[in-house]
């Protein structure tokens, strides 16, 4: 990996949360959750819900929807997230900071509606459910997890109906050292979410090796204490899984690891991809009850943070 510079980071990023619902219990359950994390480090929250519009043109035996149904359909939107924004005001106890929680609509899909309102708002995180169904719109975070996974250009959270609004006290970032540039661009922007919420940052590399060499031991060292001084955040940690198989590896840390998110870089050629390929999506979404933060491929979202091998 060689030896890395670091220029300085923004300790305050992650300011802007987006929170897509479909108006589900599941749904419900990601915005509490992303309410609470909001409250915790400081961030205003931005509730959306996609209308999807249906078609205009008139084909044989087919009902045209009415176009003045559109407006309904806008304002029914409207009203459960006001209704949705009354619950999470009372949802945070008294004498507490309330994160500024607002409301849109768009019409469109799940992907564009999402990705139009990150860029126009600025938005830092995206915290999305990974189950759920019904309601006013065809917001269906289950079967659109991919495609918020492929194509967000900021850091992504998917939150299960497993997941306990409690204290996050240590959160692991998986990687298999592919691109450790990048790795450190994104651990620099999860040690913004990490330092308000005082937690752990445990780096974690599964690999079925028996015994690493002494060459990549030396390297993880000094990675792990090269960025913890630089980034003035003494609480990285590094753990080596053994086990030949990355998904079963990752399901052991998220059972046994004493964690309360699990983090990974997507990539379209690393184990996440095929993690989330085909029918593996539902099996993860199933089987991990934890939070899981999903930083893109290349964190394009944050041209301040540099790094650079020397």
């Amino acid at each position: 990996m060689g030896i890395f510079a670091y220029h300085h980071l923004n300790r305050e990023i992650m300011k802007n949360f987006l929170c897509p619902t479909d108006f589900s219990d599941n749904a419900m359950h990601t915005s509490k959750y992303a309410h609470y994390l909001a409250k915790l480090i400081g961030a205003d929250m931005l509730l959306c819900n996609a209308v999807t519009l249906p078609a205009y043109a008139p084909q044989a035996g087919v009902v045209v929807w009415p176009i003045e149904e559109e407006d309904l359909l806008i304002q029914d939107s409207n009203d459960e997230l006001k209704r949705i924004k009354l619950i999470l005001d009372k949802y945070s106890h008294e004498g507490t900071d309330k994160p500024d929680v607002r409301c849109i609509c768009e019409p469109g899909s799940v992907k564009d509606v999402v990705n139009r309102i990150s860029n126009k708002h600025h938005i830092d995180l995206i915290i999305a459910g990974t189950h759920g169904a019904g309601g006013l719109s065809t917001l269906i975070l289950g079967n659109h997890s991919r495609q918020l996974i492929d194509d967000a250009k900021c850091p992504l959270l998917l939150v299960p109906q497993e997941a306990k609004t409690t204290a996050i006290k240590k959160i692991a970032f998986a990687t298999d050292f592919s691109d450790p540039v990048n790795d450190l661009a994104c651990l620099y922007t999860l040690i913004s979410l990490a330092r308000p919420l005082h937690s752990d940052i445990l780096i974690t590399h599964i690999s079925p090796d028996e015994s690493p060499s002494a060459e990549f031991q030396r390297t993880v060292k000094h990675f792990v204490t090269d960025i913890s001084n630089k980034a003035d955040y003494p609480h990285i940690y590094f753990r080596e899984i053994k086990d030949d198989d990355v998904q079963s590896g990752l399901l052991w840390l998220c059972e046994y690891g004493n964690i309360d998110m699990l983090t990974m870089i997507h990539k379209s050629q690393s184990f996440l991809a095929r993690l989330f390929g085909g029918s593996q999506t539902k099996k993860i979404a199933a089987h991990i009850p934890l939070p899981l933060l999903v930083f893109p491929e290349q964190l394009t979202k944050y041209p301040n943070v540099e790094v650079q091998t020397s």
